[in-house]
């Protein structure tokens, strides 16, 4: 279990740094001459306001993410130094488990309201065709980023939810020889542990179940995998934090040249 939640998390940490990548990619797409030329030519056109919706529906669930993660370690950390002060006192540890139980679900309420926007995204989301051979390499390489960007972030908000998933296969076939060797192991179809907020909600809701004193080897074990969420969080956050900084970024060039 220990292995596979590591491994998990590690891969989540692996995709948003290829990700890192990818963006690093679009904003030398987008100083190209062709790319601006292209955009500025057929700032008109759909295509190009898809592309403005786009980037602002990146950094709205960009910004769901870091906010869950945010909280997620605050609360974390919150319960483990409430544990260490209160060792021993069955009462206040049930109390303080039940009321981080009681934040968690709050929060995955957020997050599956995200996801299901993000899914819906995902499902309805159709470009409209483009009319020049010429621009289709080039636009079509700004959309498979974006629907990328959307996978890994639906793969992390599922993850802070402590949810068990497929992790799905990633579209990299234009994008692939810019990003891909790096990072070939996060992008298989398997069947994976979504890691450490899933195992630490599990070991939380066994301790509150114990209705005799509680196990000071439980409660360690507590504390340990807590331990362990705060480093998984804190890794996770550097991440989506990079993350949100590329979109920005990408988004002000996109208003920018759209803008002369």
């Amino acid at each position: 279990m220990a292995a596979s939640s590591e491994a998990a998390s590690a891969s989540i940490s692996h995709r948003l740094n290829g990700l890192k990548d990818l963006h690093d990619c679009v904003d030398n797409l987008l100083l190209l001459p062709l790319t601006r030329q292209t955009l500025i030519q057929h700032s008109d056109e759909k295509w190009v306001d898809e592309f403005l919706d786009g980037s602002l529906r990146l950094l709205d669930f960009c910004s769901t993410a870091k906010d869950a993660l945010l909280q997620a370690r605050e609360h974390a950390h919150e319960l483990q130094s409430s544990m260490r002060r209160k060792r021993g006192g069955e009462i206040g540890i049930s109390s303080e488990v039940v009321g981080y139980l009681t934040t968690r679900k709050k929060v995955k309420k957020v997050i599956h309201k995200a996801l299901k926007d993000l899914k819906g995204v995902e499902k309805k989301c159709s470009f409209s065709p483009l009319n020049k051979d010429a621009e289709t390499e080039t636009v079509s390489m700004l959309r498979e980023a974006e629907t990328v960007t959307l996978k890994v972030l639906e793969s992390l908000l599922s993850s802070i939810a402590g949810e068990t998933a497929y992790s799905r296969p990633i579209g990299w076939s234009l994008v692939s020889n810019l990003v891909r060797p790096k990072h070939v192991a996060c992008e298989e179809a398997t069947m994976i542990d979504l890691g450490e907020f899933e195992k630490v909600d599990a070991v939380l809701f066994t301790l509150i179940g114990h209705k005799t004193k509680s196990n000071p080897l439980h409660i360690d074990n507590v504390q340990t995998e807590l331990g362990k969420l705060e480093t998984n969080i804190q890794d996770l956050e550097e991440g989506i934090e990079s993350l949100y900084r590329h979109l920005i970024k990408t988004r002000v060039s996109l208003l920018n040249i759209l803008s002369h």
